[in-house]
This record gives structure tokens, C-alpha cells and sequence, in this order.
């Protein structure tokens, strides 16, 4: 970004709190090649909520299309029945204001990260990829994707795909991780993958590039992964494999001095772009990881984090702020847009892949 745009994007940043409450609402000329600018940036946000029923606030925001995508953490799950009811109005909302399908999401990766604790997977990934083979992997993604379809999700934040390079690697040590072999996670997280399909619901492999040096939490912590292209190689391979067959790719918080030192994955288009797509050759979504955690611990906004991903070409921005500060990412976003900091050409790539993706829903 130019050093124009950066200042036209801080200045965008600091007019946020002028932006009306419904500023999703701002109209494109007839002769615009583009959906209007709202439906561009809402499609693109997958945010987190409340409790455990939809606020009046968020289903406006549904409606409206200001929102692509919500992510439930435990904290909004309760029982099945009320469970069920809260994918159904989130989803009603959606099509009451004639927005493309709601992607509803949640992390159910087995083991230490298990949002909805009665349902499947009912063991860790190392566990269900003990003998090395795809079979017991795959059944548990069909069964866990037939549990979540039944409740009304369509997208699972799983599998991990990191190889873990030592056991001091953070996301070995939380179970995470199916194998320290990269050909061996490349057939579990794979079979993972398939076996959601299978049963209708969308896979999330990730983290991209690969989290497997990882010592430190990227959402707690800022990390820098200083091995070279060669040495971080077998963490490409579970991606190399499945990639023709993934409907979204989580990118990693974490920065790769090999591809690119001043910036983490999620707002890197020399990874998110050059390497994700013009390398490995994927078309499907791209989807930051949380960047409430991250920013805190960069000590940035999560707004300027939204919209460096924004303009990098990431599709799709996961931020887990409470719905007040999702609300102001929503309108930084606009306001930085107006200012030119992002390109609409760029967002309309994003919103065609975003679409394609909630089209082929089942």
C-alpha cells in the first residue's frame, strides 16, 4: 500500500465514530459493475455473538448483509433444541432480507477444541490417525459433519493441517495436531476434510502456512516463524494434496520471514495470493483467523488489522469482538474503502468466491 493509501486508510480510521449506524445502507449508481459496497464488506465478516439467542442488533445486521458468516463458541451453546433454534433464526434472518445463505461456523476439531462437547468427533486427532491411515478419520468427519448439519451448521473450523516440527510446538501440546509426519496429516486432514463433505458440511483446513514451529499461542503472543521455504516445505504438503477439493483455507496469524517479515498470513498477499493461489493453484475462500487476539497482542486495532487483510485479498475476516466492536469493524471497513485504501475490484474477487461458495450450500 502506497503511502498515500496508508494515510488515507488512518484517516478513514478516525472518522469511523461518524459513520450513521446504518451506513450499510449507502447506494451505488445504477451503471456500478459492482453489488453494492455494504454486501462487498458484510460478506466478507464472520463474526462472533452473545449469548445464546440472536440479538435484535445482529439479525438487523444479517438482514442488511453486514454480516457473511457467525462463528459459535460454547458459550452460545446450550441444548440441542435451543441450539438448533439459533441456526434456524440466523439463518431466517439472511433470507428475510434476501442475503445469500448465512455461513454458520463452529470449531469441532476433536479433542481440547470440541465447542459442542455431545457430539462428534469423539477423539483427539492424533487418536483417530494413530495407524496412520485415512479410514477412522474420515468416518469421524462424516459423523461429525452429520452432528452439525442436524443442528443447523454448515462449516467446521477443522481440520488442523499443522505439522508439528517438536513437542514443544503449542499446538502439539493442545492435541491439535494429527501427526509429527507431514504425509501422515496430509491423509488424516484430508480424510477429515472428506468425511464433512460427505455429510454437507464445509471443511476448514488450516493453519496457512502452518503453525508446526510454532512455540508461542498467535493468539495470545505475536510470532515469528524464521525457517526458510525448504525447512517449512513438509507444511505445504496436507494443502498440495487436498487443495482441489477445499472450500475454505484458514490463514495463520503467525508472520513467515520466507515469504513475508513485515506481515502475518491473514493480511499477506504474498501468501495469501501469490503463494495460496497462484502457487498451489486454490480457488476457494480464504478466511483470516481471529484477529481480536492478535491485535491486542500487536497492539494495533483489530480495524487496521481487518483492513490490511482487506486489501491483501484475504476473502473472508474473522473477528470474535464483542458485536459492538464487530459493528466498528464493519463501519472502518466502509469508511476505508470511500477513502480508496481498499480496492472494490479486489473486494468484488472476494465477494464472487464468497458467493460461489454459499451457492454450492447443500
Amino acid at each position: 500500500m502506497s503511502a498515500k493509501r496508508i494515510f488515507a486508510a488512518a484517516l478513514a480510521l478516525l472518522l469511523v465514530a461518524t459513520i450513521p449506524a446504518r451506513a450499510g445502507n449507502l447506494p451505488t449508481t445504477a451503471a456500478s459493475p459492482f453489488p453494492p459496497l455494504a454486501q462487498l464488506i458484510g460478506q466478507k465478516l464472520m463474526v462472533a455473538m452473545s449469548g445464546t439467542t440472536a440479538s435484535k442488533s445482529l439479525l438487523g445486521r444479517i438482514r442488511r448483509g453486514e454480516v457473511g458468516g457467525v462463528i459459535l463458541f460454547g458459550a452460545n451453546i446450550t441444548t440441542a433444541t435451543e441450539l438448533t433454534a439459533l441456526t434456524g433464526a440466523l439463518r431466517a434472518a439472511a433470507a428475510a432480507g434476501g442475503q445469500p445463505p448465512l455461513l454458520i461456523a463452529t470449531d469441532q476439531e476433536g479433542g481440547s477444541i470440541k465447542r459442542i462437547r455431545w457430539v462428534p468427533p469423539l477423539t483427539s486427532p492424533r487418536k483417530m490417525c494413530l495407524d496412520g491411515q485415512a479410514s477412522k478419520a474420515r468416518t469421524e468427519g462424516a459423523d461429525t459433519g452429520a452432528a452439525l448439519a442436524s443442528l443447523g451448521i454448515n462449516v467446521d473450523l477443522a481440520p488442523v493441517a499443522d505439522v508439528p516440527h517438536s513437542n514443544s510446538s503449542f499446538m502439539y501440546q493442545q492435541g491439535r495436531t494429527f501427526s509429527s509426519n507431514a504425509r501422515i496429516t496430509a491423509t488424516c486432514a484430508g480424510a477429515f476434510a472428506a468425511g464433512l463433505a460427505d455429510a454437507g458440511v464445509m471443511a476448514t483446513m488450516k493453519h496457512f502456512p502452518g503453525l508446526g514451529n510454532a512455540i508461542s499461542n498467535t493468539d495470545s503472543y505475536v510470532v515469528t516463524i524464521k525457517e526458510s521455504k525448504k525447512a517449512l516445505a513438509s507444511e505445504l504438503l496436507p494443502y498440495r494434496n487436498a487443495i482441489k477439493n477445499l472450500p475454505l483455507i484458514m490463514l495463520s496469524n503467525a508472520t513467515y520471514a520466507a515469504y513475508d517479515p513485515a506481515n502475518g498470513a491473514g493480511w499477506s498477499r504474498a501468501i495469501s495470493v501469490t503463494l495460496l493461489r497462484d502457487q498451489l493453484g486454490f480457488n476457494g475462500v480464504t478466511i483470516t483467523d481471529s484477529l481480536s487476539g492478535t491485535a491486542a497482542a500487536q497492539g494495533v486495532s483489530v480495524k487496521i488489522l481487518a483492513a490490511r487483510a482487506a486489501a491483501a485479498g484475504t476473502d473472508m475476516i474473522l473477528v470474535c469482538d464483542s458485536e459492538t466492536s464487530t459493528r466498528q469493524t464493519f463501519r472502518a471497513l466502509m469508511m476505508v474503502t470511500m477513502a480508496g485504501a481498499i480496492s472494490r475490484a479486489t473486494l468484488a474477487a472476494s465477494y464472487s468466491r464468497i458467493l460461489a461458495l454459499k451457492t454450492s450450500l447443500k
